[in-house]
């Protein structure tokens, strides 16, 4: 995980506590599906990004490895969507060869990532948030950046800065 000044670190091996568990289901609304692990905190020490399972209980496929929690994370991912800025970065892969091959190398990052929990014949050779080619999801770009630390995924630290702008030092509405 990363663990950048005013970031909790981990707890041992990521595995999430029923506190964690109980957390995660209030900021998703919903029980959670196939977390293996808590792959970043926010600096209240809240879980923020899980890690999936590829495989869900109930069989379904499940490509998103770094699932993104924390509300007003969350809540600013959507804002940049609805600003235009996937259709932008996904100009600026088609323009820039060495920035297209840095986000190849995320998505082969992202898929080792996956591999190392289990392989899904159904998923294989795909990563999620419209890697390697274009973008399509920024809540995946940013919990793919908070989960490897900077410098994995180049477009989801460029969206990573742009929510923290908008969200400040407050990661969460209130202290844990």
């Amino acid at each position: 995980m990363n663990t950048e000044i005013g970031q909790a670190p981990k707890l041992a091996e990521d595995v999430p506590t029923a506190a964690d568990l109980e957390v995660i289901e209030t900021q998703l609304g919903r029980t959670p599906r196939g977390v293996v692990a808590v792959a970043w905190r926010c600096g209240c020490g809240r879980p923020g990004v899980i890690k999936t399972a590829p495989r869900l209980d109930n069989g379904t496929p499940f490509p998103t490895v770094y699932y993104l929690t924390n509300p007003r994370y969350v809540a600013a991912c959507s804002s940049l969507e609805a600003s235009g800025l996937m259709a932008e970065m996904t100009r600026r892969l088609g323009e820039d060869e060495k920035l297209a091959a840095r986000y190849r190398a995320a998505h082969e990052a992202y898929l080792a990532d996956r591999a190392a929990l289990g392989v899904v014949p159904e998923i294989e050779g795909i990563s999620a948030g419209g890697m390697p080619t274009r973008v399509k999801c920024l809540h995946v770009l940013v919990g793919h950046a908070l989960a490897a630390g900077p410098g994995v995924n180049p477009l989801g630290d460029e969206a990573l800065a742009l929510v923290r702008e908008r969200v400040g030092e407050n990661c969460c509405e209130e202290p844990a």
